[in-house]
């Protein structure tokens, strides 16, 4: 239940924290507007991307795994796709068995329009084994499949680094059972090869995109919070850190029927026996004991350094690896208790540190509306600091305003835009694969940059910032630090566009969600948010024999080395 005592005891003492003056930027960036979308990986957007003379890029092409023109390069069995055998206990990194002839053939699963319980005809049945462009078969924009893109099962996709059982975790458990369903005789995961495909920049994909990449700075070795989905890696976007299940403001245990176990039920290969958007989303990582939970633990023991606070799971804490929504309205209300809501959170989140801090900031939603009557566009979800009652029920809650509001407040006195500021699209140009079109989010893109240059002042002082929530189960090639229990996770894009912003630029330091954290937090001096929260990591070190790998391992950057220097 929600202690209404408690939920107001934290609203008054969030009103009653006096603001400090507002501290002034340390950079020439007085105003950061993060844009997220959703779910594409680095190689999914990036994959031929040539960067321009004296920059390098790591993708498929660069690696020639694919040619320009997105047909198998003469290194395509680096991607090549394995099948595995995973019974009884959990593995993040299963015993391999056999390489896949072709790969099967993608359904279309998610996809508005397209029937879901067939293979795609739009898609050949015998296409290699590797990754496939997208727009060989369909026109950019067409709506496909929805790789499965869930906690547990990102895990195995990404094998310890191997990146080579995307297709057999989508074909095997793909979102897996709700409830303890048990597996019927010619079950379909309804995904086959769908997570192998990429669109394809030199032929054209991805035109604006790939203009601000050229125009302004990306980085090739960003990297999603969490392994999974997009509350989540929302959360981490908010907080540097993991929620978790609370009761009267502590942490407790949920319903044992919402608790992750992805042990193979009995007879079946990764077939999980408690999974799935009905089904599993909490596990409590600091017990041995608990389904899913050795396995990775003994992963992280095995490796070369210290994993970040030795998995970062404190005792007795059911962390939230999959999608929950919010326990507030728009408006404010504590929402009804629920086996799909994320109960009130009590760790410590940007909007809280930047408000404490005196720091403007704003969080705009697309279909938010007036929070009383939201359209079916809007992502609750993504409005993130609906979880808190440190926010909603405080005077927080007024700086989280519909997209619109964010094209008004753009037109005005640049010392009148917020310092920080988010933008959640809404679902349809979010570019969410099946849903939405990359199209969409393109243009999304193209309006905000567009909005702010025709503001001079605030675009000479301002930094647009965009990635996206997580890489939706797309293949990857890139290497992944594993920090702690959750993750990282495969590498997503990022953008910086900004008169600050070096030209052309393509930096290769490790980033992940909580780097555009520690970039506010050393902008305007903001303190890490909490003790165990990521932004404590160090800057990485790199050398020409690491460009990747940080050589002080496990450490995150913060962003700055996408900006010019200053004079």
């Amino acid at each position: 239940m929600i202690d209404r005592f408690k939920l107001g005891l934290l609203a008054s003492m969030a009103a009653a924290a006096p603001a400090a003056a507002a501290p002034k930027a340390l950079t020439p960036i007085e105003h950061v507007i993060v844009i997220i979308g959703e779910n594409r990986s680095f190689d999914n957007l990036f994959a031929t991307y040539r960067p321009k003379k004296g920059q390098t890029v790591f993708n498929l092409l660069s690696q020639g795994i694919v040619k320009e023109n997105g047909l198998p390069g003469k290194n395509f069995n680096l991607a090549v796709q394995r099948q595995a055998e995973n019974n009884g206990e959990y593995s993040p990194t299963p015993n391999v068995k056999n390489t896949y002839g072709v790969l099967p053939q993608p359904y279309a699963w998610g996809a508005f329009g397209q029937r879901r319980d067939i293979p795609d005809a739009r898609f050949p049945a015998d296409m290699p084994n590797g990754p496939f462009q997208i727009t060989r078969y369909v026109s950019y924009g067409t709506h496909t499949g929805d790789p499965v893109h869930r906690f547990f099962q990102m895990w195995q996709q990404v094998d310890g680094g191997k990146n080579d059982l995307f297709v057999w975790t989508a074909e095997t458990v793909g979102a897996g059972p709700s409830n303890g369903k048990l597996l019927l005789a010619n079950y379909r995961t309804f995904q086959g090869a769908v997570a192998m495909g990429f669109y394809n920049m030199a032929s054209g994909d991805a035109p604006y995109i790939r203009q601000l990449a050229e125009e302004y700075a990306i980085a090739d070795n960003y990297h999603q919070f969490i392994m999974g989905g997009t509350t989540a890696n929302y959360m981490a976007l908010t907080t540097a850190d993991v929620s978790f299940y609370t009761r009267d403001g502590k942490p407790g245990a949920p319903p044992a029927k919402l608790n992750e176990n992805p042990d193979a039920q009995p007879g079946t290969n990764n077939w999980y026996t408690e999974d799935g958007y009905q089904g599993g989303t909490y596990v409590n990582c600091a017990d041995r004991q608990n389904p899913g939970v050795s396995g990775i633990a003994d992963f992280l023991k095995k490796l070369p350094y210290r994993a970040f606070r030795d998995g970062n799971c404190a005792p007795d804490t059911w962390y939230m690896v999959n999608n929950m929504e919010p326990s507030f309205s728009p408006t404010g209300e504590p929402l009804p208790p629920g086996d799909d809501k994320l109960p009130p959170q009590i760790i410590p989140s940007i909007g809280d540190a930047l408000t404490a801090k005196g720091v403007s900031w704003r969080w705009y939603s697309g279909g938010r509306n007036d929070g009383k009557n939201v359209d079916k566009e809007y992502c609750a979800m993504c409005d993130t600091h609906l979880y808190f009652p440190s926010i909603m029920l405080g005077a927080g809650k007024s700086r989280l305003h519909d997209l619109q509001q964010f094209y008004a407040d753009a037109q005005q006195a640049e010392e009148a835009f917020p310092a920080v500021s988010f933008i959640a699209p809404y679902d349809s140009i979010s570019g969410h694969p099946g849903y939405a079109m990359e199209t969409g989010f393109d243009e999304l893109l193209r309006s905000v940059v567009n909005k702010v240059k025709q503001n001079p002042a605030l675009w000479d002082k301002t930094a647009i910032i965009v990635t996206f929530d997580e890489s939706g189960g797309y293949y990857d090639s890139g290497y992944v630090q594993f920090i702690d229990f959750f993750g990282d996770g495969p590498r997503v894009p990022l953008l910086v566009i900004s008169p600050h912003a070096k030209k052309g630029y393509v930096d290769h330091t490790y980033y992940d969600h909580a780097s555009i954290l520690k970039f506010i937090e050393r902008n305007w001096s903001v303190p890490p948010l909490s003790a165990r929260s990521r932004d404590n990591l160090p800057n990485p070190v790199h050398d020409k024999a690491s460009a990747y790998i940080p050589k002080n391992r496990p450490a995150i950057g913060d962003l700055m080395n996408l900006f010019q220097e200053r004079k």
